[in-house]
């Protein structure tokens, strides 16, 4: 749904390089590069950013 703010095993905040990441990977640059240069050395925040899916489009059709 929405990134979560802290990497949830080690409590890192990375809820913030989401975007940077995203547009930077969509430019065509290499994730694992772009994850270095932010700082998101740890694999457990490089999966909270991988594994993510934005699924808050396809909610925001729904009505509640």
């Amino acid at each position: 749904m929405i990134i979560p703010v802290r990497c949830f095993s080690c409590g890192k905040e990375i809820g913030s390089q989401y975007e940077e990441f995203l547009k930077r990977v969509q430019k065509g640059e290499q994730p694992g590069k772009v994850m270095d240069e932010l700082g998101i050395e740890r694999y457990c925040c490089r999966r909270m950013i991988l594994a993510h899916v934005d699924l808050m489009d396809e909610l925001l059709q729904y009505k509640v």
